[in-house]
């Protein structure tokens, strides 16, 4: 077995291109798809007036702001930057007052504006405070501000709001839609060509002669299940990885567990891989076969399009016995929805269930029928 695999890693190193165009396939379709999911805050050029103002809240309520992130500069570099085009609109903050310079009348320059305003006027009312109060020391100002800040973050009474969604409602992130989508769908090529040398060792008579030669049948079957498990394994933690660590991807501290939950999944594609080798005769049928259960696995699975937009009933059917369904469903219910392991043993169960009855059936054929 040890020898078999050392010839596949050989072959492999000599002949990655498979490999390589498939995990490239997969990286700009999803990127193309779904983007990157990085940060999505709008960068708005400033620039400060009065020094003083670096001192105030107004700096720390733009710094806290989620929808734009302010960034200072020079009023020659924010005139160029808006200019080019690279930014809708610059501010100019100053002492009492502020000032847009627009390059781009957009509805985000209302918005620009509005965060703003609610700095100043979350200054002001500070100011009106500490004047009132007659508070001069800068200690005291502070631990007054302190309070204040302490008591609007827990009020006396607090308001709970319902919208019309329920609790139930499924979300729907275009990044995470691309990411494991794609990822998932490739997955079935690599894997597939990866088992494919089987048939032709078969059809060339090379299996038959490692038959009568010391290493044992099943030692076969395994070093190749091996050999095709891993690559397709690695192959999608390369993409994931490449998605968290360059283009920055939130996995919501759970990449990890995504990397372990895409185990059965591949185990069941290897398992799928094996069941066609067995149902072919010619490599012609072989690649004939692939792209169609590829792409329709992943058209009724929800590789392309989310499955919740599906309304046929007959495609929701279908999609049940389909393990890319339950690819999807694992790696969303850990990352979007956050679901327990508990939560997600129903579609793991099912993955290694459909791996294990294909698997059998698939060796058995190819024990059956000589090619």
């Amino acid at each position: 077995m040890r020898a078999i695999l050392r010839i596949k890693c050989t072959q492999f190193m000599r002949h990655p291109w498979t490999f390589l165009i498939f995990t490239a396939m997969a990286i700009g379709f999803a990127l193309m798809i779904g983007g990157t999911g990085g940060n999505s805050s709008i960068t708005v050029p400033i620039t400060i007036t009065d020094d003083s103002i670096r001192s105030t809240s107004i700096i720390e309520s733009l710094q806290q702001s989620t929808a734009f992130e302010f960034k200072e500069m020079d009023q020659e570099e924010m005139e160029q930057v808006i200019e080019k085009h690279k930014a809708e609109v610059g501010v100019q903050l100053n002492e009492d007052n502020f000032q847009l310079i627009v390059g781009v009348n957009s509805f985000n320059t209302q918005l620009v504006e509005s965060t703003i305003r609610q700095a100043y006027m979350n200054h002001s009312q500070q100011q009106n405070i500490l004047n009132a109060a007659n508070i001069t020391n800068e200690e005291q100002a502070e631990a007054l501000l302190n309070n204040m800040n302490q008591a609007v973050n827990q009020p006396i009474f607090t308001i709970d709001y319902n919208n019309f969604q329920n609790t139930e409602t499924k979300q729907y992130n275009s990044t995470f839609q691309g990411l494991f989508g794609y990822s998932l769908f490739f997955i079935i090529y690599t894997i597939c060509y990866n088992v494919l040398p089987i048939l032709l060792d078969k059809k060339d008579g090379i299996w038959d002669r490692m038959i009568l030669s010391p290493v044992k049948k099943w030692e076969m079957y395994t070093a190749n299940l091996i050999f095709s498990f891993f690559q397709g394994y690695i192959q999608t933690v390369l993409i994931f990885s490449i998605f968290k660590f360059i283009f920055k991807v939130d996995f919501h501290e759970k990449f990890m567990s995504t990397l372990t939950l895409l185990i059965p999944y591949v185990f069941t594609i290897v398992a799928l891989a094996i069941f066609i080798t067995a149902t072919v005769r010619t490599v012609q049928q072989f690649n004939a076969v692939v792209p169609i259960v590829a792409v329709s696995m992943a058209m009724i699975g929800g590789a392309f399009w989310p499955l919740e937009i599906v309304e046929s009933p007959l495609l929701i059917t279908l999609s049940k016995i389909n393990p890319l369904t339950y690819g999807m469903e694992i790696l969303k219910g850990a990352v979007l929805y956050n679901y327990s392991f508990e939560q997600l043993l129903y579609p793991i169960s099912i993955l290694l269930l459909m791996g294990v009855v294909m698997m059998g059936i698939g060796i058995h054929f190819m024990e059956r029928r000589h090619i």
